[in-house]
């Protein structure tokens, strides 16, 4: 067995036993070990009322390289561009540490969602409505997730 397989067992028994159960759900990943989904269910409004399917996939040379967040289900976001990939500091090429933790990286997705970072924006327009009105983005934030993320 490989190291890289072994940190990823390590690695998903960890997110089994970690407190982060209440707010994400881990989907089995049965044989394939780089392929994980799951379920991101925030607990802030406006997205407390979804469930955000989220795919992470793991390079070959994992842990040395982050791996790939992506959000499947949509979200009105300002840190999440359309296509669900993520301004993460966190999983950023040029600051990973291969130290890092899968369960830290999950935890830091949940801040993200819960406090959006308008300075780095994916989706600059709603960095400004964010900064400019607030309850409208929250509002919309609200509908777009009983459109697209209903948890019901």
């Amino acid at each position: 067995m490989c190291a890289a397989t072994r940190r990823l067992q390590k690695e998903l028994v960890a997110v089994r036993e970690n407190d982060i159960q209440e707010f994400f759900k881990l989907d089995e990943p049965g044989d394939c070990l780089t392929c994980w989904t799951g379920n991101l269910l925030p607990d802030k409004p406006p997205f407390d009322k979804g469930s955000f399917k989220i795919q992470i996939i793991f390079e070959p040379d994992y842990p040395i390289k982050p791996p790939k967040v992506t959000f499947q289900t949509p979200i009105y976001h300002p840190n999440v561009d359309e296509k669900g990939q993520i301004c993460l500091p966190l999983i950023d090429p040029s600051k990973w540490k291969p130290a890092t933790k899968i369960v830290e990286v999950i935890k830091e997705l949940k801040d993200l969602i819960a406090n959006p970072e308008i300075e780095h924006p994916l989706r600059a327009e709603l960095a400004e409505e964010y900064a400019r009105d607030k309850a409208a983005f929250n509002k919309k934030a609200a509908e777009y997730t009983a459109k697209y993320a209903s948890s019901s």
